[in-house]
């Protein structure tokens, strides 16, 4: 109801309504096809931006989804594949304007952990698999989509994510050491395959090495020379050229081989249900690698240009992408955090610059595959370490040091994980110590002893201002958090401490309960507890900023009866000036 009168002057009241007014919702062909509302005001300018922005991704494309492809263990063109019609479905469905998916090295490693124990590295059974891995994980996608779970991405936390990525880049520069250096490697895992490279050091292939020392001394001169030219397109096209040429292949450098031309067959991957069943647990790990890297790759983008980036939506687009490639002989997808950079830089703002990005590949895929068969594969593998080499952030380290050091711990034991026991499972093991580390904070929050700050004309924490005054016989205690079952002993525990240490007798414990937003049961009852052992030591306890809303819950609970109503102050002071008028009195 409404009351009248009661506003101050000049003021307005709210009237019935929500206080919360949600932003107007774009009209529906906008909501579902994001790229629908571009068209309107698309202009030359822009589709020029957006086309050279789009070739540029591509060239950047090509080379290093070849090489990812080789990662998973399937042919180099269902690299190529996978770079045409997922594009396009997320040019379509995606909510952001700058974000570039295709095969990626994280997803590759997945890829091969779940593939290559069933399969034979580049046969068919390999690209059928990889493939139906790839409708699972646009299964996941869509399932999470339906039941609005884009929140679950906030569990990977950022020394998770940090430790992941560093971990990936171990994974794939071990993974590359036998293209390097001419060798044929059998084992799967990072270790073995070390510890094979060691043993086959007296069988290197020295043409190989050359190859591989040349590309990426090539690539990194590149980078620090010139870093905006396309390195890795730069590299290959001499690569092939060089292989044609000198006849790579006949001095025992291993190349790609022939590529079939033309664009991709739609067809259903058929594997056994023995096999798809076998795939579901890869499929999950993929989708939430894959989803948790594409919304924080796709959102901090998003923030440079003051855009907008919609959970539920990237949900749709990536479903709609992993399909596309599932269907396509491609392997699952994900955002590319590089390609991605090079799009925005070239000035692409809007999606349609995936759409010429994905003509580009398919114009390769018609005309230009022959060529590519002369590529070394030591090449393949340099630009594979090369992008790995670019993922190692010394200063991502620095700063969770900077933070808290249990983050280094959790960010390095995710690295290790990744390292000695393989992705999925480091990714489990991650999320928990991150889940255990939040109990550890809850558990231990952090809490102060109020004093009055004359220059702040508040109370504030007593150790940070020395000069803070404190009512005799008074001691005014904040509990900056929930008060729930991880720190109800904790909370019980301070409370005495904090009595303990007042410089004179304690009659009165004023709680500040504004940072309280939510108690448990468990939390509830060591209010009471307190409330009981105060009150034998004839202390009385009174809260401060009671929220309204735990004013409910503590009076349905009982507490407010224990405690009493008449000790519920709207403010510190209030409470602590009451306190010192009764003991005057």
């Amino acid at each position: 109801m409404t009351d009248e009168g009661s506003g101050a002057p000049g003021t307005v009241d709210y009237d019935e309504r929500s206080p919360f007014r949600p932003a107007k919702q774009d009209p529906l062909l906008t909501r579902a096809i994001p790229v629908a509302g571009e068209i309107p005001r698309y202009r030359v300018p822009s589709a020029r931006r957006d086309a050279v922005a789009g070739v540029t991704v591509a060239a950047l494309a090509i080379p290093s989804a070849m090489a990812y492809a080789e990662v998973a263990g399937v042919s180099p063109v269902n690299g190529l594949y996978a770079l045409l019609l997922p594009a396009v479905a997320y040019a379509l469905l995606g909510s952001s304007k700058q974000l570039s998916i295709g095969p990626e090295g994280s997803l590759a490693t997945l890829v091969a952990a779940a593939v290559l124990p069933v399969a034979v590295a580049g046969s068919p059974h390999a690209a059928e698999l990889a493939a139906m891995l790839a409708l699972l994980v646009a299964v996941c996608f869509a399932a999470a989509w339906a039941l609005r779970l884009g929140w679950i991405a906030d569990y990977f936390s950022r020394p998770v994510l940090v430790g992941y990525i560093h971990g990936v880049a171990v994974v794939l520069i071990i993974g590359q050491l036998g293209k390097l250096l001419g060798l044929s490697i059998g084992a799967k895992d990072p270790l073995p395959q070390l510890w094979e490279v060691i043993k086959e050091l007296g069988s290197v292939s020295g043409a190989t090495v050359a190859v591989s020392v040349v590309s990426l001394a090539a690539l990194f001169g590149l980078r620090l020379l010139m870093p905006k030219l396309p390195a890795a397109l730069l590299v290959v096209v001499v690569a092939i050229g060089l292989s044609w040429w000198l006849g790579f292949a006949a001095h025992g450098i291993a190349v790609v081989g022939p590529i079939p031309a033309g664009l991709p067959n739609f067809s259903i991957p058929t594997p056994t249900l023995a096999e798809v069943v076998r795939l579901v647990p890869a499929a999950l790990g993929i989708f939430l690698v894959c989803f948790a890297d594409e919304i924080l790759t796709a959102r901090s983008f998003a923030g440079k240009h003051n855009q907008s980036v919609r959970g539920s939506q990237e949900l749709l687009a990536m479903g709609a992408a992993s399909a596309a490639a599932g269907v396509t002989q491609g392997f699952p997808v994900g955002a590319s955090g590089s390609r991605t950079a090079v799009n925005d830089d070239m000035g692409a703002r809007s999606q349609i610059a995936g759409l010429f990005a994905a003509a580009a590949v398919a114009l390769i895929l018609l005309f230009l595959t022959e060529p590519v068969q002369y590529l070394p594969k030591a090449v393949l593998g340099s630009i594979i370490v090369f992008a790995a080499v670019g993922l190692i952030e010394p200063q991502a380290w620095r700063a969770l040091a900077a933070i808290d050091p249990v983050e280094v711990a959790i960010a390095a034991v995710t690295t290790a994980c990744v390292i000695f026991f393989g992705v999925l499972q480091a990714l489990v093991v991650a999320v928990g110590l991150s889940m255990i580390d939040t109990v550890r904070r809850s558990a231990n929050p952090h809490d102060a002893v109020l004093g009055w700050v004359e220059r702040l004309g508040r109370y504030a924490d007593v150790s940070l201002h020395p000069s803070a005054r404190v009512t005799p016989g008074v001691v005014v205690y904040r509990l900056d958090d929930r008060l729930f079952f991880a720190n109800a002993r904790y909370f019980k525990g301070r409370v005495r401490e904090a009595v303990r240490a007042a410089p004179a007798p304690v009659h009165w414990l004023v709680l500040d309960a504004e940072a309280i937003t939510h108690a448990d049961t468990t939390g509830l009852d060591a209010l009471l507890d307190v409330t009981k052992d105060l009150r034998r030591d004839e202390i009385t306890l009174v809260i401060a900023r009671l929220r309204t809303r735990m004013e409910e819950q503590f009076e349905d609970a009982g507490v407010l009866d224990a405690i009493g109503v008449g000790h519920l102050y709207p403010t510190v002071r209030a409470a602590v000036d009451a306190c010192a008028g009764e003991g005057a009195g």
